[in-house]
Formats: C-alpha cells, structure tokens, sequence
C-alpha cells in the first residue's frame, strides 16, 4: 500500500475525497428524502461507506477524512439543488454523480488492472457499477426526465453564445443602446421560434419513425418498447424557453442602461460558466474542459461579430 501511495498519492486523495464527497452528499440528501428515494439512498450510504473505507486502506490514506474547500463548496450547491427543487433534482444529482463516478472508475481499472492488486480493484468497480446502476439507474419512478434538463440548460447556452455575439456586432455597428435593445430582442425572439420549431419538426419525425417500427415489430410479434415518446410540443416548449431564457442575459445590461459592450460581456461571462457548470455536470463531462471551451468559443464569437459590426459601419457607413 505504502509504494502505491508513494507513486500515485495524487490519485489516491481524489479517490477517497471523492467518495468521501459522496457519502456526505448522499447523508444531507437523505434527511429531506422521502419514500423510496430515502431507501435509494440509504443503499447507497451503505456502499460509500464500504467504498471511503476500501480506498482508504488501498492507498494508505486513512488520516484523509476532510473535504478540501472546493468540494465543500460544491457540496453546498447540490445540497441546496436538493432542498429546492425536492425528488426531481435529487434524481437529477445522484444520476450525474453516477456518470461522473463510472468514468473515473474505468480511468482506475486501466491503471491496475494488469497489476497484482487487479482482482482488489475489479471487484470493488464490480460493486460500485452494479450496486449503484440498481438503485439509481433502475429506480422505475422517475420525477423528471434527465434529457428534458439537458435540453433546458443546452437552450440556455446556446441563447447566451448566440445573442452575446449578435450583441456584439450591434454594438459596433449601430453604437446605440436603443437599437441595440430593439435588434437584440428581434434575434433572441426570432431564435426561440426557430429552435422551438426544429424541436418540434424534429420530435414529430422521431415519433413517425418509432410508430412505424413499432408496428413493424406487433406485425412480426416482437415486442415493443412501452417507453412514451415524447411529445413535440413539450419538446418545442423546453427548447425554445431555455433558449430564450439564456437569449435574454445579454440584453438585461442594456436593457438596464449600460452604453457599452462591456457590462453585457461580463453578465454573460458570468453565466456562462455557471450554465457550463451545470451542463457538463448533468452530463457526465468533464466540468472544467467544458467551461474552458465555451469560454473560448464564446470569446471567438464575441471577436468575431464586433469585427464583422464594425466592418459592416465602415463599409456600409450606419449610423443611427
């Protein structure tokens, strides 16, 4: 235990902070938890404990019994998820601690699977994956649909890039707050409608699709999948609101008053990072890469279309 320490601490200290991290969510979950979802995590408080235990003494780690601040911090935050949006958000969370934690385990299982402690380390993935794959992962009583999240959150993000950048040009272009509030709004309005109607065009060919492979399969016998499809109009709905909903963040500042680019990058910065957050979270990403590159990319739009406003000023000569 001692040479593995010595050569891979910094693994080591993830791991059992990490499950650490669990078990301390999973026991706040747990006391605003009712019905099954309290017996859910009461299995799963069971197995962290086992889990905190085995990777301490695998890695030698047993004084290692503290959160460092940014997990406290995060901690916090879920917890808080919890408590406001009740059952749906906790299924939420324990599904995206479950992503994130088969990822990290697989990364451990290429590590020392051909090592003398391989069978140590496969049994205990064997029981994270299974155990925790029935609890969570095959709980039949679903408070929200995850995907439904996802699409909200990816609206949100793809309102903010889009309109930050639109905002951008017209600030170059016009150098007027009123046109650029009227300009802005027209966008994200316009957005909203044409991403709510691709959801829906898009729902309604995947339902015709299924129906028909539906009938197919009664056709030969088959059977068939009693999952509902998801209705169009619900889909149009969530995309076309949380695009609207991340279009109106950078228009607030202007709407507010501010006479420059710079507070509206800034407000959308901001949330951004929080929507990047989130997003990867929910997903199973890895969080920093993720806000890393949409800070990036985001960056490159608002370069791009305050140079293409202002091209388009010198070229065209607008004024207003």
């Amino acid at each position: 235990m001692a040479t593995i320490a010595a050569t891979d601490a910094r693994l080591g200290r993830q791991l059992v902070l990490d499950e650490i991290f669990d078990l301390s969510l999973y026991r706040a979950l747990r006391d605003v938890a009712t019905g099954d979802l309290r017996r859910v995590l009461d299995e799963l408080i069971v197995v962290e404990t086992r889990h905190v235990t085995f990777w301490q003494e695998f890695f030698g780690l047993d004084e290692v019994t503290t959160l460092d601040p940014g997990r406290r911090v995060k901690l916090v935050m879920l917890i808080a998820a919890g408590r406001l949006f009740g059952p749906s958000g906790i299924h939420v969370v324990l599904e995206a601690i479950e992503v994130h934690g088969i990822r990290k385990y697989l990364r451990v299982w290429d590590r020392y699977k051909d090592g003398p402690l391989g069978s140590a380390v496969r049994q205990i993935l064997e029981d994270e994956f299974k155990h925790e794959d029935m609890v969570v992962s095959g709980e039949n009583d679903r408070h929200i649909n995850p995907d439904k999240v996802r699409n909200v959150f990816l609206g949100l993000n793809d309102g903010l890039v889009e309109i930050l950048g639109a905002v951008s040009g017209f600030f170059a272009a016009f150098r007027n707050s009123t046109a650029v509030l009227a300009a802005g709004f027209t966008v994200a309005v316009a957005g909203a409608l044409s991403m709510a109607a691709g959801a829906y065009i898009g729902a309604s060919s995947e339902r015709e699709v299924r129906e028909t492979e539906d009938e197919r399969r009664r056709f030969l016998g088959e059977a068939v999948s009693s999952q509902a499809p998801e209705s169009p109009t619900a889909s149009a709905l969530v995309v076309g609101t949380g695009y609207f909903a991340g279009a109106v963040v950078p228009i607030l500042p202007v709407l507010f008053g501010a006479a420059g680019l710079l507070p509206t990058v800034v407000t959308a910065g901001a949330t951004i990072v929080a929507v990047s957050a989130i997003v990867a979270f929910i997903s199973g990403m890895a969080i920093r890469r993720r806000i890393v590159l949409n800070v990036i990319i985001t960056g490159i739009a608002v370069v791009v279309t305050y140079a293409i406003g202002l091209l388009a000023k010198a070229v065209w000569g607008i004024a207003i």
